[in-house]
C-alpha cells in the first residue's frame, strides 16, 4: 500500500534479515526495556543518510501475551506492535546520538492502522523512516510486515527523557 508520507518504498521480502547489526544483547546495551517488554529481537539495517532503521521481533509461544490474548487463537496486540515500533525508533535515536545521551520516550502514536494478524511463529519486520529527526522531537513512520504482507503502520512521536 503506498504511503502518504515521503518515504522510500521498500520491498520487505528483499531485506537481508541475516545481516544482524545488533542482536538482543546489543539492543539491551542501548534500550532499557527488559523481560516481557523486550519487543525487538534484532536490528538488521541502519541508514542515517535517509533516517531508516530496520529490525524485527520474533513472536513466540513464550511471549507473555500468547496465554491471555485470545486463548486458543493468540494474536499479538496492536499496542505491542506500536511499542515495538517505538523501541525501534528509540534505538535509532540513541545510536545515532540524536537524543544526545537521552532515551527517546513515547510521546504519541498517530494514525495506527492494523491490516494483518501477528501470531506466534511469525517474524514481525519493522521498517522505520524518520520524518522529523531532531533532539527535541523525533517523528518516524513505521511499517510492520510479516513476509510480504503489511501487518500495521503508524507514526511514532518520540521525545527525549532524562533517565535516572
Amino acid at each position: 500500500m503506498p504511503s502518504q508520507y515521503d518515504v522510500p518504498e521498500l520491498d520487505p521480502t528483499a531485506i537481508d534479515l541475516s545481516a544482524t547489526i545488533a542482536d538482543l544483547d546489543a539492543i539491551r546495551g542501548i534500550n532499557p526495556h527488559r523481560f516481557e517488554l523486550e519487543l525487538l529481537t534484532a536490528i538488521v539495517s541502519v541508514d542515517p543518510a535517509i533516517h531508516r532503521i530496520i529490525g524485527y521481533k520474533d513472536a513466540t509461544d513464550a511471549d507473555f501475551w500468547t496465554r491471555g490474548h485470545m486463548p486458543g487463537f493468540p494474536l499479538m496486540p496492536g499496542v505491542l506492535m506500536c511499542e515495538a515500533a517505538a523501541q525501534l525508533c528509540a534505538y535509532y535515536g540513541t545510536t545515532q546520538n540524536i537524543t544526545q545521551g537521552r532515551m527517546m520516550g513515547l510521546g504519541g502514536i498517530e494514525q495506527a492502522k492494523f491490516r494483518r494478524m501477528v501470531r506466534p511463529g511469525d517474524r514481525l519486520i519493522l521498517v522505520g523512516h524518520g520524518l522529523k529527526v531532531d533532539r527535541r522531537l523525533m517523528r518516524f513512520h513505521v511499517r510492520g510486515y510479516v513476509g510480504a504482507d503489511e501487518a500495521f503502520e503508524t507514526v511514532v512521536l518520540g521525545v527525549p527523557l532524562k533517565m535516572g
